[in-house]
């Protein structure tokens, strides 16, 4: 893969509305079979409600889950929660093709948020040492990664009209009493398919990547090429 545009190009592929642990599978399967030449993927998802325990995730957050699943998974950062409303967008990148690191990713990942919460005179804004983005104090997308050999996996997830009362059960990303808002509430379109396409579109303009659009991908062929995940993992 040497051209530049073939570096450059990703695939989005849109998903649908999935439970979150087969596409978490997907994800690392993926990544563990792709090499150097691999083409990087953006995928779009909706999932059903879960919530997920990072890696530096405290069981202690999870308040009352009742029957909403709680999944530990392998990214970063502590406890959030994913439901229908919710844009999923799993960037699966190879940093060191695009020459960026692992900083500028999250940074790039934020502000293709904070640009498209602009495209509707939104102001939002990062916060230090609290991956994510606000809107007057209140979280309106978490951030959660993992990097692999160079490869991302896991990404972002942006409240754009949902049942925010889930996330009344848990301290959302370690933070007892933070306020979390979605999209809608603060002015913006109801539809989640009227902002995909610019947040799709920030995200090519913070990474320099053509987007060409793609047939969802072969959850469970992907998964059955995964490696082992470490030991310790659960699904309650």
């Amino acid at each position: 893969m040497d051209d530049l545009s073939d570096r450059r190009r990703a695939y989005v592929r849109q998903l649908g509305r999935q439970s979150y642990v087969p596409v978490w599978r997907a994800m690392q399967g993926l990544t563990d079979q792709r090499d150097k030449d691999t083409p990087d993927e953006l995928w779009v998802v909706e999932h059903d409600p879960v919530f997920t325990l990072g890696q530096a995730g405290k069981p202690e957050h999870v308040l009352m889950p009742g029957d909403i699943p709680v999944v530990h998974v392998d990214r970063g950062g502590q406890v959030t929660y994913h439901g229908p409303g919710q844009i999923v967008v799993y960037p699966l990148l190879n940093l060191p093709r695009l020459d960026i690191g692992v900083r500028d990713y999250v940074c790039k990942i934020e502000q293709a948020i904070i640009d498209t919460l602009g495209e509707w005179n939104i102001g939002a804004a990062r916060r230090q040492g609290a991956p994510g983005v606000y809107v007057n104090d209140a979280k309106v997308a978490a951030l959660g990664i993992r990097v692999r050999h160079g490869c991302t996996f896991h990404g972002l997830a942006f409240n754009i009209n949902m049942d925010l009362s889930p996330f009344h059960r848990i301290n959302p990303c370690g933070y007892a009493g933070l306020e979390v808002v979605s999209m809608f509430d603060l002015g913006g379109p109801s539809r989640m398919e009227d902002v995909t396409p610019v947040l799709l579109g920030e995200l090519a303009r913070q990474f320099g990547l053509q987007l060409t659009p793609a047939e969802a991908p072969d959850l469970a062929a992907l998964a059955a090429g995964r490696t082992q995940f470490a030991a310790g993992e659960a699904v309650r």
